[in-house]
């Protein structure tokens, strides 16, 4: 096991002419909950993406415990896209039984007290269920994995606020001192809370990489603040 989790160098990838990573350097250890920063278009997806061996770099080379992302790698990923991607026609007990069959690190018993918690019934299809309820169903599913690295892109972006702590509760009480949580999302206010570590992308760049503290002790700012301001936003 690599201390570095992470690792891109020089990390590129175009769509034709579309430059959506432009030569990135990142290195991202364990233990840790990063943010993921930027506005739309700024390449978060692409590279959550990237880091799940959903897409091949154009360019450069991004290593997941010293792995190229690929079937080994997925072992040790769970990610969480920003789009409904489940049949929509199975029930919710039915989905916690396909990922206990699917992944080995898979804990039902810890999909079950979650679904509970947020009152979601086993018995509802997920067809049913609201586009926010939907994204809860998918968010538990992705965090009752033991897994290393966990990708979650825009993962509070359709809840109600209410919601909203819950959801950060459970990134915060599922994931262990080994594994990093890489969270990609434009409410940085709701999340600045557990972050340990903020990444600024823009245009494909990486602007920054640093610890929270670090940012609001040097800039006198909160990370939100910060952000409205290399943004101006």
């Amino acid at each position: 096991m690599t201390e570095e989790l992470l690792c891109c160098r020089g990390l590129g990838k175009q769509f034709g002419h579309k430059v959506a990573l432009a030569g990135v350097d990142l290195s991202l250890g364990r233990g840790r909950i990063i943010g993921l920063l930027g506005p739309n278009g700024s390449g978060k997806t692409t590279l959550i993406k990237l880091a799940n061996g959903l897409l091949t770099p154009t360019r450069g080379e991004i290593l997941i415990n010293g792995e190229v992302p690929g079937p080994a790698t997925k072992a040790v990923v769970s990610y969480l896209p920003d789009a409904s991607y489940l049949p929509s026609w199975m029930r919710v007990r039915d989905l916690v039984n396909m990922f206990d069959d699917f992944y080995a690190d898979f804990s039902a018993d810890r999909a079950v007290e979650m679904l509970s918690t947020l009152e979601i019934s086993g018995a509802e299809r997920l067809k049913h269920l609201s586009k926010g309820t939907k994204e809860k169903v998918q968010l538990v599913l992705a965090m009752s994995r033991q897994a290393q690295l966990y990708l979650l892109d825009e993962p509070i972006g359709g809840v109600d606020p209410a919601a909203r702590d819950y959801i950060l509760r459970t990134i915060l009480q599922n994931y262990s001192a080994e594994a990093t949580v890489l969270i990609s999302t434009h409410l940085i206010s709701d999340i600045e809370p557990v972050l340990d570590e903020a990444i600024f992308i823009q245009n494909g760049h990486i602007l920054l990489h640093r610890p929270v503290d670090d940012i609001r002790e040097t800039e006198g700012k909160s990370v939100d603040e910060y952000f409205r301001e290399v943004f101006k936003c």
